[in-house]
């Protein structure tokens, strides 16, 4: 599959924001959508909200590549998939992420990413999938209790994600040339 980590992490962190401590969040204090808690889970011990505010942009990438893109396999869903459900997981965790993925494509939601799964994503159509996704995902977020605070932003970002996760989905497969495909370098190979 096309790999679209860096595009995904840029949509989520722009639309994480940056240092937030709003009363209403469960999460507490965050920066670039990484609570404290995750911070000190990462980081082996007690961090403070001034921790929590100097993270790095960097540091924020490994964590979202280890703790979030690896466990929803980011690597091996469809262009556009991939974008909803790690964004899905960065706002409610990977199990969520992954049932609401297993339920859209009809199988039992158990939390747990199995391959059948995941080739199941890769030979689905994906811009309905992802249209399906986005929906899922609203109609979960509907349900919390904190909608009615957080449901402006919740909504604009599921819309543009759904945007830019259709995009991708329309963006052909990178391929990975060789020599012999590609001239420039043959040429430059029998020059050596």
């Amino acid at each position: 599959m096309r790999h679209h980590f860096d595009e995904c992490l840029a949509f989520t962190l722009r639309a994480e924001g940056g240092f937030s401590d709003h009363a209403a969040d469960p999460g507490g204090a965050t920066n670039m959508g990484i609570t404290r808690a995750t911070l000190a889970a990462v980081r082996g011990h007690a961090v403070s909200k001034a921790d929590v505010r100097a993270l790095t942009r960097d540091e924020a990438a490994d964590i979202y590549r280890s703790l979030y893109w690896k466990a929803v396999r980011g690597d091996e869903l469809p262009g556009g998939v991939d974008a909803v459900v790690f964004d899905h997981a960065v706002n409610s965790g990977p199990r969520a992420a992954i049932h609401t993925l297993q339920g859209a494509l009809g199988f039992k939601q158990t939390g747990v990413l199995s391959r059948r799964c995941v080739l199941a994503a890769q030979g689905a159509d994906y811009a309905a999938l992802v249209r399906k996704l986005c929906a899922a995902r609203m109609d979960f977020l509907r349900r919390l209790s904190t909608w009615l605070v957080f449901r402006r932003g919740w909504t604009a970002r599921i819309e543009s994600l759904e945007k830019m996760a259709l995009a991708l989905c329309a963006k052909p497969p990178k391929r990975a040339t060789t020599p012999a495909q590609d001239p420039s370098r043959a040429a430059a190979q029998t020059q050596e």
